[in-house]
């Protein structure tokens, strides 16, 4: 298990290197002068002069580099030009609608998949499996911005049920503010529910076929306590992976979710940073996304290694 964990650690450390590398490299390769870019083809040449030169363009291409990624080590991704402060504040005031939007699928997901995955494998091959599965399907083909569209439609045009967008802000009090990221959150969860619940059905199908179920079967034991007792507790690994996987994943997802429903998260900042050409906010809240996803997926595969029951020269 040392060894696995000291691998794990050295491909974490060099995923990040790597991850920076590119973020770095690719935004280097937009066409045209950056500055330029930012302030636009009637800008004075002193000006332009200036800009260049608080953004390290005069300076090699490696040199930019390492002083970006030395200032990443710090927490230091440097001084928005459209909003003229830090951008680790600005992320850190976006991450308070961001990361609470995720958890709210996380757990909508959660709640809608595992129940599903556990009906469709108790029926399998009946209509309750194939409803589940025709689910899974629909929900893995539609884009979270159309489900986003649907919601908005029934639920705030129809209905008036959630409003169509906006945040109150969480001054308001959580009742307003959690009103406010339900659509939001049920227009993520929806994908990475029809996901989960297909990985439960199929980690719960394999499970019952392993000796001790069919033990406990043979002992009498009812199909429900089968289900919740013996089977899903085993096939927790494999759903505890996915599950782990989506919170990286609803994070970076949501900024599209949060340009639908005008939320003041990071998906809006990077999209307004886009339209204002701040490429100093792109490039942080970019690598900041990346760096988020790398590192809990290997925290994810940490976990399933310290949980599998096998040995540990096994799983590792």
């Amino acid at each position: 298990m040392l060894a696995f964990l000291l691998r794990r650690l050295v491909s974490l450390i060099v995923t990040v290197w790597l991850t920076t590398i590119v973020v770095f490299t690719v935004l280097q390769l937009v066409p045209g002068d950056p500055a330029l870019l930012m302030l636009g083809v009637n800008a004075q040449p002193d000006t332009l002069a200036a800009l260049r030169s608080q953004m390290g363009l005069d300076q090699p291409i490696l040199t930019r580099y390492l002083d970006w990624a030395g200032g990443l080590a710090r927490g230091d991704l440097g001084v928005s030009l459209t909003y003229a402060r830090q951008v680790a504040e600005l992320v850190a005031e976006r991450l308070t609608v961001t990361l609470p939007l995720a958890l709210l699928s996380l757990a909508i997901s959660t709640v809608l998949a595992l129940p599903l995955g556990l009906y469709a494998a108790a029926r399998r091959g009946r209509g309750g499996d194939w409803a589940v599965l025709g689910f899974a399907q629909l929900g893995v083909s539609m884009p979270s911005f159309w489900i986003a569209i649907l919601l908005i439609l029934l639920f705030s045009l129809t209905l008036h049920w959630f409003p169509a967008g906006g945040f109150p802000g969480w001054d308001a009090g959580i009742g307003p503010a959690l009103h406010a990221l339900v659509l939001p959150a049920l227009a993520l969860a929806v994908p990475e529910a029809a996901i989960l619940a297909r990985v439960t059905r199929t980690a719960v199908l394999d499970t019952l076929g392993e000796d001790h179920v069919r033990t406990a079967r043979a002992k009498g034991v009812g199909r429900t306590a089968v289900l919740l007792r013996h089977a899903l507790p085993n096939a927790l690994i494999p759903v505890a992976t996915v599950l782990g996987l989506q919170i990286s994943f609803l994070v970076a997802g949501a900024v599209v979710v949060e340009n639908v429903f005008t939320l003041p998260g990071l998906g809006r900042l990077l999209y307004q940073a886009i339209g204002q050409r701040d490429l100093i906010v792109v490039q942080g809240v970019v690598v900041l996304l990346a760096l988020f996803v790398v590192v809990v997926s290997a925290l994810v595969d940490i976990a399933c290694a310290l949980a599998d029951p096998r040995p540990k020269g096994v799983s590792s």
